[in-house]
Formats: structure tokens, sequence, C-alpha cells
């Protein structure tokens, strides 16, 4: 009978470079913000928020919407690249993870408070129960400034615990402290800490672990266009050519500004990113030193 002969051709394909896994917050105050900056940098998001797994094959990066809490741990131990979380969070999950980047918004302040009277300052809190949700971030707070106090730990609602009897201060973010004065408390000492959310990732690594480095510059840089765009406006205005190094001063960019020629040699146009909250301010300024046709852009996208 005849014999068949088969032959098994083994091609090589290029290696696909691996995806970047970011974590994102999946519900609370960092949730929405995180997921519209992302936006704005050009990345897909979720529209249901029942998901948790999100591709986005366009830029090869991987989505986990995750809670708050736990974003640190999973980035601490590499499961995912990079994540957006606040910085109390991260120094409270005391996990191997580093800042990369503030993004600039869930802005917080961790404070001491305790009845009102009892305390002004934090070396008076030695020997002394302090409760908090934030324990980790805590017992490191109090180990760089050598205070020896009892960390209680509880999940919401600290507040009540010095009336409850279980604590004799605590330590809790503070927004406008209303909660606070209802409780008959008030704050001392100096904030601990200044949080935002933040881009971070496992220290040490860099992404180049898992080939992903580059992605994660990419990211970080995206992320800063973002910024800038949210933070500056363009401003264009057209003054007489002896009045231009009177106007850079008022307008000097992040570097410097563009002058061009105009038809009118006497006179130049000048373009410049100038701070969003002072546009009005400068406008006026350029305005009373001689400017005319001051106009005023938003910048949606940016590489700085």
């Amino acid at each position: 009978m005849p014999v068949v002969a088969v032959c098994l051709i083994q091609t090589s394909q290029p290696r696909k470079t691996p995806m970047l896994r970011v974590a994102v917050p999946n519900k609370g105050s960092l949730s929405e913000a995180a997921s519209a900056m992302l936006s704005e940098a050009g990345y897909r998001q979720r529209r249901d928020t029942r998901e948790l797994v999100m591709m986005d094959p366009d830029n090869d990066i991987e989505f986990f919407f995750l809670r708050p809490r736990d974003i640190a741990v999973y980035v601490g131990r590499g499961t995912l690249d990079v994540g957006i979380t606040g910085r109390d969070l991260l120094l409270d999950a005391e996990v191997e993870a580093e800042e990369l980047l503030p993004l600039g918004f869930a802005a917080s302040t961790f404070r001491f408070a305790g009845p009102v009277g009892d305390f002004a300052t934090a070396d008076e809190l030695e020997g002394k129960r302090l409760a908090t949700s934030y324990d980790g971030l805590l017992r490191g707070y109090l180990a760089e400034r050598g205070i020896n106090a009892k960390v209680v730990r509880l999940d919401g609602a600290v507040e009540s615990s010095v009336r409850l009897g279980v604590a004799d201060a605590i330590a809790d973010v503070v927004e406008t402290g209303n909660t606070l004065k209802a409780a008959g408390m008030e704050i001392f000492g100096e904030p601990i800490l200044k949080s935002e959310a933040v881009l971070i990732r496992r220290i040490g690594e860099g992404g180049a672990a898992n080939g992903t480095a580059k992605e994660i510059e990419v990211l970080i840089r995206r992320l800063q266009g973002v910024l800038v765009a949210r933070q500056y406006v363009l401003m264009d205005y057209d003054i007489r050519k002896e009045l231009v190094e009177r106007a850079a001063a008022l307008t000097p960019g992040l570097e410097s500004p563009t002058v061009s020629p105009l038809r009118d040699s006497d006179w130049v146009a000048v373009r410049s990113m100038v701070p969003k909250k002072e546009t009005n301010r400068i406008m006026d300024e350029l305005y009373d030193l001689g400017a005319r046709a001051i106009l005023v852009s938003s910048i949606h996208a940016c590489r700085i």
C-alpha cells in the first residue's frame, strides 16, 4: 500500500509584548475620577460598573477594577504592574510599592482629633489609645516620631470610639471637620499626611521584569499630559515689538513663548501656555500693557 509522508513545518512567530496590567479603583471617590483621567489619556474604559476586567488591545493594556484598599497589595506583590490608589492607602498597606506620579484629584488630609481641650500636640499622645481605620499608616507615623501609643484598628465611624471608651483620640481623614464637631471633638497637631490619588508600582521593578517598562513610561507621559492640559490654557495675543519682553514676563510659558511676525512689522503675535487659574488676571495685565486680540484656547492633550 502507498506510503504517505507528512511534513510538519514549524514557523516562528514574533513574540507578542506582554500586556500592561493596571489596577483601577472600582468604587468610591477615586473610581470615577481615575476612569475619567484614563479616558482623557486615550485608554478605553468600562461602560458597565459590574465589569471587573477590561481589555484595551489598541494600547496593549488590561484594566482590573478592584477595591481601592486592595490595589497597593496586588501591585506590591507584583501581581499587577501599576495601579491608581490613594497615597494614604498605599502607605497604610505597608507593601513593596512606591509612588510614581501624583494625579491631582481626591485630595484629603489625615489628622489627629480628640475631645475639645484635651490635646494640643501629637507628643501628648504618649501612652494613649488611638482609634483609626489606617493602622499601618498611623503606626509608621508614630514610630518615626518615637511616640509610644496603642493603635486601635476600626473599620469606620472612628469618631464614636472616644465617647464609647475605646480610645482617647483618633486619627482619620478630615475634610470639613463638621463630623468631628458634632461628636464634641477638635483637630490638633500638624497634619499626619496630605493625600491624593497616585500612580504606583512595585519597588525596584519598573516593569522590566515582565517587559512592560516602555508601556509604563507611555502611561506616565499620557497622564502627565492630562495633568498639564487640565492646569494650563493656550493664550494668543498681538503686541508691539518693543513691548515683547515685558509681555513675555507675564506669559513665560513652560519654556519660552512663541513669537511670530505679523504683516504690520511693528507688531508680533505671541502664543504661550499660562496657568488656567490665572487666565483673567494675565489677560487684564496684558491689555493694560497694550496687547490686543487676546484669545484663550483649551488644551485637549499634550506631551511635555
